[in-house]
């Protein structure tokens, strides 16, 4: 009897797959057995193990995930999913991981852009940070530490506890994560007054890959350096940051004033270029774009001015007089109220108790987004061909924000922190374009969409390298090879255009403290192999 060729390559390639997923589910059982006789040796209950064998695996999972996005079209759930109450049992799953080849993923708040934090290429768990969430603050030394697993809106309520006159520099979405947030930088409503989140940090405690627990003495100034902007899960495990808080008035002031073409919103916008970044840094005047129907019917851009100042509306009114006029500003436009309440106005919550910050549900959404940074202003023929881009008939759920820099943020060199968007950078642009699940289907037109509009963009921003904000994740701009040595010229593709200058920098400390590359997702930080 003849064995044909074909059959033969069919019958050895069928054998493979067989023996590979036989050894995959081999290493799982292990990794599991070895998992739980670790969590024994330190006296850890395994009811913080969670396997889809469990009724609650799916809700743990799904919990928070704020985009559906990467979930749908990822083949890959974790394992195993483990939500540790102690440090053991993270230098329990890094021993385990490493000695089975299971990789880590680690998980703070579940907003990473591209859901990185709880999908992968290769079979993977999750080290889900939700249990470690302790805040302890000292209103004598102004300072807190903040456990990563923690959100920004419980780290603001309880420093509103403690104090009305102490805050924190970071985002305005509650329920983002500490530990994602702070390591990618944080920019928020008091950044050009305060700098970003990283700017803040004065002390760390992290899991190195070897499980050994550092702070910033033990972990020397390089990775200290890493870990505040070059996103930490590149370098190890945060489990907690020390941060200074800042000294704010008792009253601020906010504002949202919406403006549309037929109120000059074109021109408005483009006047907006030369004023954000340069009025007074206590004010911060964020613009929020989007298509609307019109009363008659008919599409148009409405231009959102949502803004805070740090102090009374006497003192605002005549800074935005003198200097932003076309705005037409008046006081009947403006409330007063403390900063913790501000929190809450910009999350959208406005007349909501504070308690809503304590709130760790997410909105579940499924969108893609992309970032930019502008350093001249784009004239008024380039905001009209962006208007054409909202206006186009299947967008409606797309935004464009423009963030202003300046003030302090233009004050601290580069090379402070990894953090590398300082002097030079008038706004930052943050484009998101969503759809509903029943759209999920034709989510590649809405992604299509969203793609056109940055690289028509692409003339008016940033060049070589065009930047981008890493806490808006963006696997457009480029991926790491999972398996295996990635060289400097692979690396430097999407590397410089995250870091540019700290790159280098960046590379060596991941060289140093993490050469095997135990810490590594689909865009963080590898390790060259020709260096």
């Amino acid at each position: 009897m003849q064995i044909s060729g074909s059959f033969l390559t069919f019958s050895l390639f069928l054998a493979f797959i067989l023996i590979s997923r036989a050894s995959s589910a081999h290493n799982k059982n292990d990794f599991l057995e070895c998992l739980n006789l670790q969590f024994q040796k330190s006296n850890s209950e395994s009811d913080s193990i969670y396997t889809p064998q469990n009724a609650s695996y799916s809700s743990v999972l799904q919990s928070t995930i704020r985009n559906l996005r990467p979930a749908s079209n990822s083949g890959q759930r974790p394992f195993v999913i483990i939500t540790p109450e102690h440090e053991s049992q993270i230098q329990a799953a890094i021993y385990c991981s490493k000695k089975y080849g299971i990789q880590l993923k680690v998980r703070s708040g579940g907003h990473d852009y591209e859901g990185l934090s709880y999908i992968s290429q290769t079979p993977f768990f999750i080290v889900d940070m939700r249990n470690l969430r302790s805040i302890s603050i000292d209103t004598e030394k102004n300072t807190a530490w903040v456990q990563t697993g923690a959100t920004l809106g419980e780290l603001y309520y309880t420093i509103a506890e403690k104090s009305k006159t102490l805050a924190f520099t970071a985002g305005v979405c509650p329920t983002v994560g500490v530990g994602g947030h702070f390591s990618g930088g944080g920019y928020g409503m008091m950044s050009r007054k305060h700098g970003i989140a990283a700017d803040h940090i004065i002390d760390a405690k992290l899991i190195d890959a070897n499980g050994q627990i550092h702070d910033r003495e033990s972990m020397g100034e390089d990775l200290f350096w890493a870990i505040r902007g070059g996103g930490g899960t590149s370098f190890g495990i945060v489990l907690s940051f020390k941060v200074k808080l800042i000294v704010i008035p008792e009253t601020v002031t906010v504002f949202n004033v919406t403006r549309t073409l037929d109120q000059n919103a074109t021109q408005i916008v483009h006047r907006w270029q030369y004023v954000a970044h340069k009025i007074d840094e206590n004010l911060l005047l964020r613009l929020f774009l989007r298509s609307i129907n019109s009363s008659n019917g008919k599409r148009t851009i409405r231009a959102s001015f949502t803004s805070l100042y740090l102090g009374p509306v006497d003192d605002l009114l005549p800074i935005m007089q003198e200097k932003f006029p076309e705005l037409g500003l008046v006081k009947e436009d403006c409330t007063e109220m403390p900063w913790i309440e501000s929190t809450v106005f910009f999350a959208g919550f406005r007349g909501q108790s504070l308690d809503v910050l304590l709130n760790r549900t997410q909105v579940f959404v499924y969108f893609k987004g992309k970032s930019d940074y502008v350093k001249q202003p784009i004239p008024e023929y380039g905001l009209k061909s962006i208007w054409k881009f909202l206006n186009e008939d299947d967008v409606y759920r797309a935004e464009l924000q423009f963030s202003p820099y300046g003030g302090i943020i233009d004050d601290i060199p580069e090379s402070e922190i990894p953090f590398p968007h300082r002097s030079g950078n008038i706004f930052m642009i943050h484009y998101i374009v969503g759809w509903s699940e029943e759209e999920n289907a034709y989510s590649q037109r809405h992604i299509n969409w969203i793609r056109r509009l940055y690289s028509f963009m692409a003339r008016y921003v940033s060049k070589s390298p065009r930047e981008a904000y890493f806490n808006y994740r963006d696997l457009d701009i480029g991926m790491n090879k999972i398996e295996g040595n990635t060289s400097y010229k692979q690396a430097s593709v999407w590397g410089f255009k995250y870091f540019n200058n700290n790159f280098r920098r960046l590379v060596h400390i991941k060289n140093k403290v993490d050469p095997t590359n135990f810490f590594r997702n689909e865009q963080s930080i590898p390790p060259v192999s020709l260096w």
